[in-house]
C-alpha cells in the first residue's frame, strides 16, 4: 500500500470526541487515544459550531420564534405608547381652552 486509506468516521463518533475535546487536558492525547490526528479534531469541533443541531427538538427554533414574538410585542406596545401620548396631549389642550373664561371648546369653526 503506498497510499494511506482514507477511513471515514461516523457522525456519533466524531460528536463524542468533540464533547470529550472540551473536557481534556491535552488535545494531542486525546487524539492519540482514538487514533487520529489533532487538527481533525479540531476541525471537527469548528463544524459542528457551525452547523445547526437539530438534536434540541426544536428548542432553538422555539426560542428563535419567542424572540421574534417579543420584539413584534415590544415595537406593538412603542405604538401605542405614542398614541397614548399623543391623545393625552390634544385632550390637555382641548381641556386647556375649556377652562379658560370665553374659550371655545372645540379648536375652530367651520365657517358656517
Amino acid at each position: 500500500m503506498s497510499q494511506k486509506e482514507r477511513r471515514e468516521y461516523t457522525a456519533e463518533f466524531k460528536a463524542e470526541a468533540v464533547a470529550r475535546m472540551k473536557h481534556c487536558k491535552s488535545v494531542v492525547g486525546l487524539a492519540r487515544e482514538l487514533g487520529i490526528c489533532w487538527s481533525l479534531l479540531y476541525r471537527w469541533r469548528d463544524r459542528s459550531q457551525q452547523e445547526p443541531t437539530d438534536k434540541g427538538d426544536g428548542k432553538q427554533e422555539q426560542a428563535l420564534a419567542a424572540e421574534r414574538e417579543l420584539a413584534e410585542l415590544r415595537a406593538a406596545l412603542a405604538t401605542k405608547i405614542l398614541e397614548v401620548d399623543f391623545f393625552r396631549g390634544a385632550l390637555q389642550k382641548i381641556e386647556a381652552r375649556r377652562q379658560r373664561p370665553g374659550g371655545v371648546a372645540f379648536t375652530t369653526k367651520s365657517g358656517k
